[in-house]
């Protein structure tokens, strides 16, 4: 006998084998019970998610011979016949191969034909997206008042791409994911039913795979079968889906948390050594991102004990930052050279970018914080000998760029003699403050005074006079001025009162 495959074998007949999808088949059996039916139906998901399948089962409720039921004999010739595919009343259309007007135009002549067996002619139009413009325009007209004996059964994968008129024409259901849960139930049922084994944990891995499709999720059990020497396990079920486990993910995010960059790529080369799915391995890493995140926000005793690690060695900023990061490198992921590269490129992005040191973030108001880095090469020692008379005025001078300007211009100056600079830093700028920036910072104090310097940087809880606020304050008073010259003008004045013009307060600028 030639083997059937699983999704074929396994098909739901009736709504009560349907898996998930309740609050679908609720509504479909309470309408067959109490008879209102409508006369189309949109089903729209994702694929493997049921659509086709429950719409079958729907031709069969409509159609058993026992009466429109929702529990449908399934042995009557009306049932077997639509079961088998040769049921002449119900006509299946594949509209990714039917686009033109014309077809559609044979359809409808057809369907105004009563039926030859069944109670009702039953449309099953597939990937209903794909019909032409013409095609549309074609339907509308029998989709809206067709004949009594017709009933209309529409499937998509895009229901975006539907025409508002057909759309507001159907009662549209939207088929969700599959949950891993109800998958992997599904998949433990079917082997047992089949008499194979399986590590219970192999069927997770396959369920997560199938990502939400429950006949993907049977195409790769089948696969799964054929891998394996007898039983199904979790070793040889990750070595066919190119999956690996999460301890390859905590030693990347530890090396990662200690800035430790060539174990980072060390991890990562012998990872590709395992020729990963890389699209799962980033969903799997922002899984783990976001079990951290909810660890750090919400602490949790029974939470693993890698995840509690990692959510007190990585900032809950640099955890959602990696989490944005990888979300657009797994989209951008088929653009890169290879999937290894693209991953790679990923972890060298997260090294590179974290805004904070790598500390814990305690649910209490943490203690002031200092940074203390002593320049380890003197710079050249040149002949100045001026002090530091104002932060402000030095600041311009020490020709500081970017990130570490930024953090220079929020600091102030508390502490100062021969050797030694303290600057203050308010708290709420405190993702500026690494040791890269501040090391910046005091090789340019070393330059500029001609002798070393050690900078200590020291969080605060108060508000600061920087040169940042200074600025602002600044900007703010000319724009106040400004706003005053324009608005006492007599020319301005006299436009205001023949026009009834307003001036616009955020269209003032001050230079």
């Amino acid at each position: 006998m030639a083997y059937t495959v699983l999704a074929r074998k396994w098909r739901p007949r009736n709504l009560t084998e349907m898996v998930g999808q309740e609050h679908i088949l609720r509504m479909l059996s309470n309408a067959l019970t109490t008879g209102r039916l409508h006369h189309a139906y949109l089903f729209t998901g994702t694929r493997g998610v049921g659509k086709t399948t429950l719409a079958r089962i729907f031709a069969r409720c409509l159609n058993c011979e026992t009466g429109i039921t929702a529990t449908p004999c399934g042995i009557c010739r009306t049932c077997s016949a639509i079961d088998t595919g040769n049921f002449p009343d119900l006509l299946e259309v594949d509209a990714a191969s039917r686009t033109k007007v014309e077809d559609t135009r044979d359809l409808l002549e057809t369907l105004q034909y009563a039926p030859a067996h069944g109670r009702f002619r039953i449309c099953l139009i597939d990937e209903v997206h794909m019909l032409s413009g013409h095609s549309f325009n074609a339907l509308l007209k029998t989709l809206e008042e067709p004949p009594p004996h017709v009933k209309f059964l529409l499937a998509t994968t895009d229901p975006g791409k539907l025409p508002i008129t057909v759309l507001s024409r159907c009662l549209q259901f939207n088929l969700s994911h599959l949950p891993v849960a109800k998958i992997t139930g599904q998949l433990t049922h079917i082997l047992h039913e089949e008499k194979i084994d399986a590590e219970p944990a192999a069927l997770t891995e396959i369920a997560r795979a199938a990502k939400g499709s429950l006949r993907d999720g049977l195409s790769l059990l089948d696969q799964a079968i054929a891998w394996c020497t007898g039983k199904i396990t979790l070793s040889e079920t990750r070595e066919m889906l190119g999956t690996v486990e999460q301890a390859y993910l905590f030693r990347l995010l530890t090396a990662l948390a200690e800035n430790d960059g060539a174990r980072i790529l060390r991890e990562s080369q012998q990872l590709a050594t395992r020729a990963p799915d890389f699209d799962l391995l980033m969903a799997d890493l922002l899984a783990v991102l976001h079990a951290i995140s909810v660890q750090q926000q919400i602490p949790d005793a029974s939470t693993p004990t890698e995840i509690q690690q990692l959510a007190e060695k990585i900032t809950a900023a640099d955890v959602q930052l990696y989490y944005q990061m990888t979300i657009i490198s797994r989209r951008d992921l088929a653009l890169a050279p290879t999937p290894a590269l693209g991953f790679e490129m990923l972890l060298l992005r997260m090294l590179a970018f974290h805004p904070g040191s790598h500390a814990p973030t305690p649910a209490v108001k943490p203690a002031p914080k200092t940074i203390q880095i002593q320049c380890v090469e003197p710079i050249a020692q040149a002949a100045r000998t001026e002090e530091i008379s104002s932060w402000s005025s030095l600041l311009p001078r020490l020709g500081l760029s970017g990130m570490a300007q930024a953090l220079a211009s929020h600091c102030t100056l508390t502490h100062l003699t021969d050797n030694q600079v303290a600057l203050a830093l308010a708290e709420k700028h405190a993702p500026l403050l690494n040791k890269k920036l501040t090391e910046r910072i005091e090789h340019a104090l070393c330059d500029q005074l001609g002798r070393t310097i050690q900078l200590t940087v020291t969080l605060t809880p108060e508000q600061l006079d920087t040169p940042a606020s200074q600025h602002v304050a600044e900007t703010d008073r000319k724009r106040q001025q400004a706003s005053d010259i324009i608005h006492n003008d007599i020319g301005v004045k006299k436009i205001i009162q023949t026009f009834d013009a307003n001036i616009e307060p955020d269209s003032i600028t001050a230079t």
